[in-house]
C-alpha cells in the first residue's frame, strides 16, 4: 500500500498533463490547483481555480482533470470544485510559466 505522500505526489504528476488549452501550460505550473484531497472512500477533491471566472473552458479543464487522475488506484471518484477565492494571479505562476509566457 502507498504512502498518502505517494499518492498525492502521483496526483500532483498526472495533473501537470492537464494543460490549458488556451496558454499551452500545464494546470499545476498555472498555479491553478488550490488543493488536492484523497479522503478513505477513494473520493478525490480537486479544488482550482481558472485565471478568469467566465472562462468558458471550465467543463472541459473539469473533464481533463477527472480523465488525467483515472488510471490512479486508490481513487474511485474525482471531484472537480472550482474556487474564486482567493482570486487567481500571475504570482502563483511557477518560475517555468512566467519564462514561457515572457513574465518576468
Amino acid at each position: 500500500m502507498r504512502s498518502n505522500k505517494e499518492v498525492r505526489d502521483d496526483i500532483i504528476e498526472k495533473l501537470t498533463t492537464v494543460v490549458d488549452p488556451e496558454l499551452n501550460i500545464d494546470i499545476v505550473n498555472l498555479g491553478l490547483i488550490y488543493n488536492v484531497d484523497l479522503d478513505e472512500d477513494g473520493i478525490c477533491l480537486v479544488q482550482m481555480t481558472l485565471t478568469t471566472m467566465g472562462c468558458p473552458l471550465t467543463n472541459i479543464l473539469a473533464d481533463m482533470v477527472t480523465r488525467a487522475l483515472k488510471d490512479i488506484p486508490e481513487i474511485k471518484n474525482v471531484d472537480v470544485e472550482f474556487v474564486w477565492e482567493p482570486m487567481w494571479t500571475t504570482d502563483r505562476l511557477s518560475r517555468y510559466a512566467k519564462l514561457a509566457l515572457g513574465i518576468h
